[in-house]
């Protein structure tokens, strides 16, 4: 009968040839799952006791089996039984482009456990510089891939190898002798309040004044104001469920789930908003339908942006500045951060609140300022 020892110390019995048997756990087959055992032998049990530990030793300081992967595969591995199970499917679809299009092209035939980080960084700043692949959507984009794009690569090839790490296929990780690119945050723009009337006069004669009077009424993304159906719409109670986002993916226009939890919310609309909805007519299933039925490219309403910010003589601004826009309005005029936070989907109000600092810091000048006056008025000549 077998010796039982102590977890990870292994096991041992004596055979039936006299011979005396170490077992133990060396880890597990990384596509079966299945437990990977091996076993030492001595003439004492003694002996065996000693080749056992020095075997459990080497088997935890040493890569169990790198040169069987090389980076493509792992990745490939990775993504189907560790990723598939805790990511999102859209980010799950951005991580299959990433290793597609990017990775496996430049190192996907290199051993896992000849990695280097300088290898990573090489890949890197060929990204940064001509890394986008070239389509329809990309046409008047510049060549290379945004830092941000580029730093998300990063963390997804760290957390494939902190899991080859884990499972001793290699020693390190080595992005971490990486050094990335720095985001700069970009000075937030918005609608001047006193170019509003402007912009909406010149939406109006585009025939496209509902689509941004809606997203500056509510500061919806792109994509959850382009997924809004009719039975999203409460004319009654004045309630939008924001429930659904529509992207561009692989070239094709698709309804997906929203990025998080926060995002399902419900916004309340007021009453110039309930009527501009009540005049519009219900053509499909969709309240911003494209032309040939179904939703809108997120491209297309971007386009139209630009075409009538130039109309009417405005700065060129992004989509997502009609939300910045939106949130500044609500600020603004007295809306708590806490609602607006909610309102906007964000996941605290602390990020509302970080985002929008330069707003509420100018807020809490003009109410201390407001105070000292006042206290100011009673103090006796």
């Amino acid at each position: 009968m077998a010796k039982r020892r102590a977890n990870g110390e292994g096991s041992i019995r004596k055979r039936k040839d006299g011979r005396w048997e170490g077992r133990y756990t060396a880890g597990r087959d990384l596509v079966t799952g299945k437990v990977i055992y091996k076993n030492v032998l001595g003439k004492t049990q003694a002996e065996v006791k000693e080749k056992l530990k020095s075997a459990i030793e080497k088997n935890s300081a040493l890569p169990l089996a790198a040169g069987q992967y090389t980076l493509g595969q792992w990745l490939d591995t990775w993504m189907e039984n560790y990723a598939k199970l805790q990511v999102r499917a859209s980010s799950y679809k951005t991580y299959q482009g990433f290793i597609d299009n990017h990775i496996k092209p430049a190192l996907g035939d290199l051993p896992l456990e000849k990695l280097t980080a300088m290898d990573l960084q090489r890949l890197y700043k060929h990204l940064l510089e001509s890394g986008r692949v070239e389509c329809t959507e990309s046409r008047n984009k510049p060549k290379g891939l945004s830092v941000k794009t580029v730093r998300n690569i990063n963390q997804m090839i760290s957390s494939a190898l902190n899991c080859a790490v884990e499972q001793r296929l290699i020693p390190a990780n080595p992005t971490k002798g990486c050094v990335l690119p720095k985001l700069e945050r970009k000075e937030m723009k918005i609608l001047p309040p006193e170019s509003l009337g402007t912009f909406f006069e010149e939406a109006r004669r585009s025939g496209v004044f509902e689509l941004y009077y809606i997203d500056l009424a509510t500061g919806l993304r792109r994509g959850e104001l382009l997924g809004l159906k009719w039975s999203d719409v409460d004319l009654g109670k004045g309630i939008i469920h924001v429930r659904r986002q529509i992207l561009r993916q692989n070239g094709k226009v698709i309804e997906a789930p929203l990025k998080t939890k926060n995002s399902y919310r419900n916004i309340a609309i007021g009453a110039d908003t309930i009527n501009v909805l009540r005049r519009m007519e219900q053509k499909d299933e969709y309240v911003f339908p494209s032309p040939y039925g179904g939703p809108m490219s997120p491209d297309s309403v971007l386009h139209m942006l630009q075409r009538v910010l130039k109309r009417a003589g405005l700065e060129r601004i992004r989509f997502h500045d009609l939300r910045h826009t939106f949130s500044v309005l609500a600020l603004q005029n007295g809306v708590d951060v806490k609602t607006l936070s909610a309102m906007l989907g964000h996941y605290s109000a602390g990020f509302t609140l970080d985002t929008y600092a330069h707003v509420t810091t100018s807020m809490q000048k003009q109410a201390a300022s407001a105070v000292g006056n006042f206290l100011s008025s009673t103090l006796l000549p």
